[in-house]
């Protein structure tokens, strides 16, 4: 079990990934967390989602990853701290495959830095809504975790969801709480019109069949 608090940053989340020096050849998810240090659990979900916001494909990480951001999103809306699977956090990846995603992330996160700022708090300090917003983050991570990655934007956009919600929670922005509110609807709209098309698909195939 990991005890780690839910502390808000104190320094930019570009200049935190920028600092992720990774040693080894392969590093386990505590090691990761351990290089977040007191930034805390929320900046964990940022660089948990920084590997499906980019182009480049990381075999075998949407289940771990989203399964962690799942139980930070329990913790959120028991307002506990996480309990996070040893498991998980040992499971091990090569670092020459996280180096240049975490870097091109933080260019990434470099042009959204200077648009978070503290705003309308009141939708960001209440203890209900930090409950919502925990359920929407676990809503997230199990759309992150579906088997669908080599279908276009079903791992970005939940991926996307979960770091607007989780940069929002850390600097008590509801503007990109809200924004993460309408990528996770528009995520379900996404999926459900995947499931309507496979399924008018297999029906058309049991039509040519019979």
């Amino acid at each position: 079990m990991v005890a780690a608090q839910l502390k808000d940053p104190q320094h930019k989340l570009s200049d935190t990934l920028r600092a992720t020096a990774i040693e080894e050849s392969h590093i386990s998810l505590r090691q990761m967390l351990a290089l977040v240090g007191e930034q805390g659990m929320l900046l964990f979900c940022v660089l948990l989602t920084v590997p499906f916001l980019l182009p480049v494909s990381i075999p075998g990480v949407s289940t771990p990853f989203g399964l962690l951001i799942l139980f930070i999103g329990i913790g959120i809306t028991l307002n506990r701290v996480p309990w996070l699977p040893a498991i998980l956090m040992e499971r091990r990846f090569a670092a020459a495959q996280l180096k240049p995603t975490l870097h091109k992330g933080a260019n990434l996160l470099a042009r959204v830095d200077r648009f978070i700022r503290p705003r309308l708090l009141l939708l960001t300090g209440s203890g209900p809504i930090n409950r919502c917003n925990g359920l929407l983050l676990m809503l997230a991570a199990l759309l992150l975790m579906l088997p669908l990655g080599a279908i276009p934007f079903t791992n970005a956009m939940p991926a996307w969801a979960i770091l607007l919600l989780a940069i929002g929670m850390l600097q008590r922005d509801a503007l990109f709480v809200a924004s993460g509110y309408l990528l996770v609807s528009a995520t379900l709209v996404w999926f459900s019109v995947l499931a309507i098309g496979l399924l008018m698909a297999g029906q058309n195939i049991s039509t040519l069949l019979s």
